[in-house]
């Protein structure tokens, strides 16, 4: 799994997206480059969901124009993972099995790759366990192996460990960690900093829509530019 120089980077210039008159995204301009995770952050409503699905290609932009590396249209090789993931009404396996589909993968290999994927987030055994009885722990891990199918050079995480309790939080993490490693490029949003100190390599803090800060993680902590990153990484509230 790794991702293709020719799908990296995504750029967007000054990209807008409005719905019913109200601005979602204002003039965005940033670079999401090859390695290790991208985390966005910010407060609820700054805007971070639309930007994943602008960058997954969900989303057209109202104003602006967003390529990758060069390319006016996504790679297919890319996936997304919505916060509250549907289950199939089917078993694990199944649910994996309709991804594979989609994913255009030869049926001789679905045995090997279900296999393959439900041992990557740890679901092994519980290949026939209807897909809506799983745990929401278990559930979120089965939607993401439902993105990973098609192996995907890009894989775009809309807040994976929202509402979960931190032993089924740290085996998210264990996973988005394990996937980077092996070359795919993560792009989440959470709205827990401790989760973004863990896991970013650089960080996208949005606010209104806006762009507020962007860079490393490291420095973004230790010494953020802006009176908004300082205010957010101090807990207070962003208005």
């Amino acid at each position: 799994m790794r991702a293709p120089v020719s799908d990296l980077p995504i750029t967007l210039d000054k990209v807008s997206v409005t719905a019913r008159s109200v601005t979602l995204l204002d003039r965005v301009s940033l670079i999401v480059s090859a390695g290790a995770p991208t985390v966005l952050i910010g407060p609820n409503g700054a805007g971070k969901t639309t930007l994943l699905r602008v960058m997954a290609g969900l989303l057209r932009p109202a104003a602006g124009t967003i390529d990758w590396a060069g390319r006016p249209s996504a790679p297919a090789r890319r996936a997304i993972v919505f916060q509250r993931p549907v289950m199939l009404r089917r078993s694990a396996a199944s649910n994996l099995r309709f991804a594979l589909n989609a994913a255009g993968v030869p049926r001789g290999q679905h045995d090997g790759r279900i296999n393959e994927l439900l041992a990557m987030v740890g679901l092994t055994g519980l290949e026939q366990r209807p897909a809506r009885r799983l745990s929401g722990g278990e559930q979120q891990r089965l939607a993401l192996a439902r993105g990973l199918a098609r192996d995907p050079s890009v894989l775009l995480l809309d807040e994976p460990t929202a509402s979960l309790d931190p032993a089924a939080t740290k085996s998210i993490e264990d996973i988005v960690r394990a996937v980077a490693a092996r070359g795919t490029k993560i792009v989440m949003s959470t709205h827990d900093l401790g989760q973004a100190r863990r896991l970013a390599s650089d960080v996208i803090l949005l606010h209104r829509g806006q762009l507020i800060e962007t860079g490393p993680a490291a420095s973004f902590f230790a010494a953020p530019r802006s009176d908004a990153a300082k205010k957010f990484i101090a807990g207070e509230l962003l208005v």
